[in-house]
Formats: C-alpha cells, structure tokens, sequence
C-alpha cells in the first residue's frame, strides 16, 4: 500500500478502494471458472447463473468508479496515491469487460447445448481456458501485493494463451472445411475462444497498471521481452 498519510481515513479510503477491487476481481475469476465449467460440462445452469451475475459486476463497476472520483475530489493526492486511483479506474472497465467475456462463453455455450451439443476436439480451449484464469488471478495476487516483477512476468506469459488461440483457429478451420455440418457450432467455439483470448489480455491490462502503480512508468507499449528489465531499474 502507500505511504501513510497525516489522515488516517484517507488510509482507510484507499485500503477499502484495493479490497473492493479485489473483490470485484475475485468474482470476475468466478465468473469465468464458473463458464468454463459449463463449458467443459454442457451446463445449461452454469452457463445460465454466469449471465444473471452480470448486473451485480456491473454495480460493483459503478460503485468503484465512484468511490475513485469522491475520493479524488476530496483528498486531491498526489504521487503514488494518485497513480494508484488513476490505475484503478483503469483497471475497473478492464474487470468488467472480462466478465462481458465470461458471459460471452456462457451465451455460446448455451447456444451449443441448445443446438444438439455437437462436439469438436478443443483440448486447446480448454488449456487457454485454464491458462486465462491462472492469469487473472496471479494478476489479482500481484495487485494485492503491489508486486511489479509478478505483473512484468503475467505480460510475458499472455503470450502462451495466444499461441493456444491460434492453434485452436487453425484446427477449428480444418473441422469446418472437412465437415460443413460443423460450421455452426464451431462458430460457437470460435466465439469461446476470443473471449478466452480477451480475458487474458485484460489481464495483461492489469499488470501494466500495476506497474504503473508502483514505478510510476507507462510500460503498455514496452515489448514484453523488455518489461523486466524495466521493472528492476
């Protein structure tokens, strides 16, 4: 956390700020294991319990961005506290898009079981899968622990889910040309797979903050193999 302040409650303020951030990202990760498993298990209820949490992640979004603006209207900080509420405002829009993604999965997937539940081969979606949240939550650690070198290695690392992304498109397109009948629901699978994609890279979002957070250094356009080496300077 930040230095202390002469205000106690403006210590308090920022620490509650970072637990409701966390909050937020801890159900995020729900979110998306949750449509994971309704996935990997053709669960019409977990495909369906993802969609109807998205209301609550987005009053927490609102409630978040919220609090950031009252309490920089009203303690003006400066330094590291205001490059941390400036990053979490940031990082808020980035949480609930990935939710959008976990709701994205949950809608395909309904649309899957719906259609017959035909299945493809997609051992690489579930992989990404598993990879997008370990992500997310090793970004979630770094930002409670404000630990710049954890973020530095969570943006390199975005770059297996990508590879697994692709492979999945390759293959994907292979199904579709040697079976037509597989098209629609590979579609679906197609759609699975960006939004697993997507959530990494919001994860990526939130390591670059939290970089900015603690280094005070913009890094969202420093090449991943020279992220580190900036972290340890």
């Amino acid at each position: 956390m930040s230095d202390k302040h002469l205000s106690s409650q403006f210590d308090a303020d920022l620490n509650l700020l970072c637990a409701k951030v966390l909050e937020m990202g801890r159900f995020v990760e729900m979110q998306v294991v949750t449509a994971m498993r309704s996935l990997n298990d053709l669960n019409a209820e977990a495909a369906a319990q993802v969609i109807r949490n998205e209301q609550q992640l987005n009053a927490m979004e609102i409630e978040i961005d919220q609090a950031c603006c009252y309490t920089i209207a009203r303690r003006q900080p400066a330094a590291r506290d205001l490059r941390l509420l400036m990053a979490i405002s940031k990082m808020i829009p980035n949480l609930e898009r990935a939710g959008d993604e976990a709701e994205k999965i949950a809608t395909s997937t309904q649309r899957i079981i719906a259609n017959g539940a035909r299945m493809i081969n997609y051992s690489e979606i579930k992989l990404a899968g598993e990879m997008a949240v370990t992500i997310l939550r090793r970004a979630l650690d770094a930002f409670a622990q404000f630990d710049p070198l954890a973020a530095a290695q969570i943006v390199r690392d975005d770059r297996a889910l990508d590879e697994e992304f692709r492979a999945f498109v390759r293959k994907l397109i292979t199904y579709m040309m040697e079976d037509p009948r597989t098209i629609s629901v590979g579609l679906d699978y197609l759609s699975i797979a960006k939004a697993i994609e997507r959530i990494g890279d919001h994860a990526t979002n939130l390591a670059e903050f939290i970089i900015y957070i603690v280094k005070g250094t913009d890094v969202r356009h420093v090449p991943p193999d020279q992220l580190e080496r900036e972290v340890l300077t």
